[in-house]
């Protein structure tokens, strides 16, 4: 079973609350991919600019390096939305990635988007995000996590999905 653990999936769909409520249910460590941003990609992405891949190369690299460098379990809240861009997070962290696709409506994401505040990725944008994404393949570690349902509903179905319902702390 991997220890770490990428929640991916579009700007909006819940990645960061996801992953920390994972990382809280398991006594496991939680990661911001956003916080491995280099000032320059954040400053493109606030003026409504998308990323390139040059931008994203040595952002993932810095985001799996901290990744594996963790203790016991690691959650990682990051887009990862093409493939080739999962396996350099796999390839970079040298050991065993699980992917979370947390997949919804784009009607419902885009609402959640419009909903918060302080976050450098605007509405705008989200067409783009989809428009990149390639879902998980049939031989890609990681399951499609339908998000529909309230935040606890998701969290304990990837539990349950992963096995990590036996990683479940008493607090939880």
């Amino acid at each position: 079973m991997a220890r770490l653990f990428v929640v991916m999936g579009v700007a909006g769909c819940g990645k960061s609350t996801i992953a920390r409520g994972l990382a809280a249910a398991t006594n496991g460590q939680y990661l911001d991919a956003d916080g491995f941003h280099s000032p320059e990609n954040v400053a493109k992405m606030a003026d409504g600019i998308p990323l390139t891949d040059t931008d994203r190369w040595p952002w993932l690299a810095r985001f799996a390096t901290a990744m594996a460098a963790t203790d016991g379990l690691a959650f990682g809240a990051c887009s990862a939305l093409r493939r080739g861009y999962r396996d350099k997070i796999a390839e970079t962290a040298g050991e065993a990635v699980a992917f979370l696709h947390l997949d919804g409506d784009q009607a419902l994401i885009a609402g959640r988007m419009a909903a918060r505040r302080d976050h450098f990725m605007p509405v705008t944008l989200l067409q783009s995000q989809f428009a990149t994404l390639e879902p998980l393949a049939p031989d890609e570690p990681g399951a499609r996590i339908d998000i529909s349902g309230g935040i606890a509903e998701i969290i304990d179905d990837i539990l349950t999905v992963t096995g990590l319902d036996r990683c479940k702390t008493i607090s939880s």
